[in-house]
């Protein structure tokens, strides 16, 4: 069953759902470029790994709970005869977080990386080592001869993509924004900016000069994680999504889950 959006869903945002998505639009969106680039390039998927203390987990493991008997002092013992109450131990700890991401190898230069592919996540644009984790992994790739493609399709958030964001007002407001910054010109960025109103874009990945760009239909991509993660048995479109939108779009949002008859 394809979703009711004509580009990104807001549903999918939601923080029990997104791992999910996350990992889906890096698989096909690998699949996607494969036979396009190969046999010079070949795109495989990486994975990055940080941990988060536990007052900062996005996604929170089920806790561990044991109710611990309190011993009543023993014989001997000269002070008051006070027992303390039981308490509840509950065992936190911290979270060891993966995150997948695209590299394009060149196999004709001895299969030197020449294309990172990012796909933003809630830990990505929140503070916390996850932010810290992705910014790092950025000024490496942008201080290197590697180009740089970020997908970020999450309305939540501090703006992260490589582009500083007061460039991005006058084109304002934009719920996905995709960046693609080329080795040798920093200084200038493709971005594709949309709203949830708008087709995801074609997206243009850069590999080593002269060869042609490959493409990448995102909304395609999207498309087909949608259907094989069967996410329309998932959510509940009588609900909000879990990120509020502005009233403007959420009436445009109540109108087309309508005339889907997903509303009542």
């Amino acid at each position: 069953m394809p979703g009711p959006f004509p580009g990104m869903d807001p549903y999918l945002e939601r923080r029990d759902l997104w791992p999910d998505v996350h990992q889906s639009l890096i698989t096909y969106s690998r699949d996607a470029l494969q036979p396009q680039i190969r046999p010079r390039y070949h795109a495989r998927i990486g994975e990055r790994l940080y941990v988060i203390p536990p007052h900062r987990s996005i996604y929170p493991d089920v806790t561990v709970t044991q109710h611990l008997p309190v011993e009543a002092p023993g014989e001997g013992h000269t002070m008051a005869a006070l027992t303390a109450d039981a308490p509840v131990v509950i065992a936190v700890a911290p979270e060891e977080v993966r995150e997948p991401f695209i590299e394009i190898l060149d196999l004709a230069r001895g299969g030197r990386v020449v294309t990172v592919i990012e796909v933003l996540s809630p830990a990505n644009k929140t503070p916390g080592e996850g932010h810290e984790a992705y910014r790092r992994k950025q000024e490496e790739t942008l201080a290197s001869d590697t180009h740089l493609v970020e997908i970020d399709l999450l309305r939540q958030g501090i703006p992260t993509v490589a582009i500083p964001p007061h460039y991005l007002t006058p084109y304002q407001p934009w719920h996905s924004v995709i960046c693609v910054s080329r080795a040798g010109r920093r200084e200038r960025f493709e971005v594709y900016g949309r709203t949830i109103r708008q087709r995801l874009p074609r997206i243009a990945i850069p590999l080593h000069p002269p060869d042609p760009d490959a493409v990448l239909d995102l909304q395609a991509v999207l498309e087909r994680c949608y259907e094989h993660g069967a996410y329309s048995d998932l959510i509940d479109y009588r609900r909000d999504p879990e990120v509020a939108l502005p009233a403007d779009d959420a009436a445009w949002v109540d109108d087309l889950l309508r005339q889907h008859g997903l509303r009542p």
